[in-house]
């Protein structure tokens, strides 16, 4: 049974978010953002909704572990297996502004949970504010640069033509997937890693976080095959950003979360591998060819991404 309720709660996950996305991207072209913006802020966080939402959820049972797990499961899932996949499919061009302000303030977010990880092994409420005002600031400095980014999206007619009816019911259905899907999916996952002897953490960063990346998987790659290079990317940056700004932050705040023993994995081996995969991000992005990701990159990702698998496997 828990299997069963393992998929309901990815079918639901991954109708949600595709629901959440599209009123999201709606609701920016009504407002006339620019590809930036929408790739960076409303698509990047209407598919880290999912993350957020299963957080605060395992959070709330008393699964805190399963929450970090769940972030930084993700954010390498995000960048090892999605923009691999998305590469593989349709190769990326990066452009150079790329490396100026989105890539830095990725690795800026990344080294700051480190840092903060490394005091207590927890996230406290105070460590969880630094973490959501981090993300005000990265915000406003966005829109700022906007600014001088006038480009705005083109998409189908389908999209520009949404109405305000249509946004508000998408975003509703959207939500109200996403909440029922992160609970189905919860609690078969704790259940099948009880069963099984596994820790919640391993689980969480492998199974649960490949399964809430599944909006990211899909808006990449319709973004990469319309030559919407600056949404495929800038989805992927903006979501591993706000998971660790926003759904961290969001979830430490109204839970602390509490490394246990059982799940010190995190800090001695998976946050490790959010870094480097991060960081890989650079030469791979300038050798051998500048600002782009071509699809041999894409598997030397994939390939690490099942290497990331099978060392957290191995542990048990």
């Amino acid at each position: 049974m828990s299997i069963f309720y393992l998929i309901i709660g990815f079918v639901l996950l991954v109708a949600g978010g595709e629901f959440l996305v599209r009123s999201s991207v709606g609701l920016s072209l009504k407002l006339n953002l620019s590809k930036m913006i929408i790739g960076l802020t409303v698509v990047s966080f209407a598919t880290s909704a999912p993350e957020l939402i299963v957080s605060v959820q395992s959070a709330l049972d008393g699964f805190s572990g399963f929450a970090l797990g769940n972030v930084i499961g993700s954010n390498i899932a995000n960048i090892a297996f999605v923009l691999g996949t998305t590469a593989l499919i349709a190769p990326l061009a990066i452009d150079k502004d790329f490396f100026k302000f989105n890539w830095p303030w990725m690795m800026a977010f990344s080294i700051l949970l480190y840092v903060l990880l490394l005091s207590g092994n927890n996230l406290v409420r105070w460590e969880g504010a630094v973490l959501l005002g981090s993300i005000v600031i990265f915000l406003v400095l966005l829109i700022i640069r906007a600014h001088k980014n006038k480009e705005t999206l083109r998409v189908d007619e389908e999209l520009q033509e949404s109405v305000w009816w249509k946004i508000i019911l998408f975003f509703i259905l959207g939500g109200i997937a996403l909440w029922q899907g992160s609970v189905l999916l919860v609690e078969a996952a704790v259940e099948i890693a009880a069963s099984l002897g596994i820790p919640e953490s391993i689980i969480a960063v492998s199974m649960v976080a490949l399964g809430t990346s599944v909006p990211e998987l899909a808006a990449s790659i319709i973004a990469a095959l319309k030559k919407e290079k600056a949404i495929s990317l800038g989805n992927l940056i903006g979501s591993n950003i706000f998971n660790i700004g926003s759904v961290l932050g969001i979830t430490a705040i109204i839970q602390p979360i509490q490394i246990e023993e059982k799940g010190m994995g995190l800090l001695n081996n998976d946050i490790y591998w959010m870094l480097g995969i991060a960081l890989a991000l650079l030469p791979l992005a300038f050798l051998p060819k500048a600002y782009h990701i071509s699809r041999y990159k894409g598997i030397i990702y994939l390939c690490a991404y099942v290497l990331f698998l099978y060392v957290a496997f191995s542990t048990l």
